[in-house]
């Protein structure tokens, strides 16, 4: 169940570390380099801004789940520049999201070959290689990113690589990866829900119950999470608590897997 659920966070997370940034794809290697401004009126700026311009939409779009969109966008982009870099990431998370694997890499490794230092390419292209069987270069690729000293969301590819870390089951590298995101970000409620899986296993029910009573305040609960809750709380006994969480999976989450898994009884 952990490695399930982590592997639905993680996708979630590679989805996000290009989005929400305020330019995709633009992450600086050093104060300067930066692409050129939209007031720039030159043949080139206008092109790179309209690129622009169009995988900020593309990415958009791919966060609302519209991926046919989100590539139209991206290959407009290319249109206007070729080999632009960050359509090329765009491009990459789209079909990884879609399981092309060849696609995704190939476009993900020509965003890097423009850019090899930009942190966003290097955590999305090094999620996917964890998801490819490669965890140790995409580790090394999530701890370039992480590294970065301009990256202003760290916590991203400190999360990836503590999933990565759980894919080869290292629970206590993971579990160092998720608590450094959590202090980057305190509100980072992929790294919770992990730490409090992992407390689970280990028996630390009560903090799991902490880190879960944490998550729900700041995020609205998910199966995954309202699942843990149930488990954790009939482990220490709580009976009113567990069935809330009960009645939540039930009336919210009737068509997830863990509402089957409760329905089959099969709590662990």
């Amino acid at each position: 169940m952990m490695q399930k659920a982590a592997m639905l966070c993680a996708l979630l997370a590679a989805a996000l570390a290009a989005g929400c940034a305020n330019v995709p794809g633009t992450g600086a290697t050093e104060p300067g380099n930066m692409s050129r401004p939209l007031s720039d009126q030159s043949p080139v700026g206008d092109a790179e801004a309209r690129a622009r311009t169009h995988v900020d939409l593309g990415m958009a779009y791919f966060e609302l789940g519209r991926f046919d969109v989100a590539l139209d966008e991206a290959r407009i982009a290319m249109d206007n520049v070729a080999g632009y870099a960050p359509a090329h990431h765009l491009t990459g998370l789209v079909y990884m999201m879609l399981g092309e694997a060849a696609a995704a890499r190939g476009n993900f490794e020509q965003a890097l070959r423009a850019a090899p230092g930009d942190p966003d390419f290097n955590n999305s292209y090094g999620w996917f290689l964890c998801t490819q069987g490669q965890e140790r270069d995409g580790l090394a690729r999530l701890s370039s990113s992480a590294r970065n000293p301009y990256y202003r969301y760290a916590s991203r590819p400190l999360t990836n690589a503590g999933l990565c870390h759980m894919r080869l089951n290292e629970v206590e590298a993971a579990e160092q990866q998720f608590l450094r995101a959590l202090e980057l970000d305190p509100q980072n409620a992929q790294a919770l829900l992990q730490i409090a899986e992992i407390a689970y296993g280990r028996g630390d029910y009560e903090v799991a119950r902490v880190r879960l009573v944490r998550l729900h305040q700041q995020m609205t609960p998910t199966a995954a999470s309202v699942w843990l809750g149930l488990r954790t709380e009939r482990r220490l006994g709580n009976r009113d608590a567990a069935a809330s969480y009960e009645s939540q999976l039930r009336g919210r989450f009737g068509d997830s897997p863990e509402f089957q898994l409760l329905s089959q009884g099969k709590y662990e």
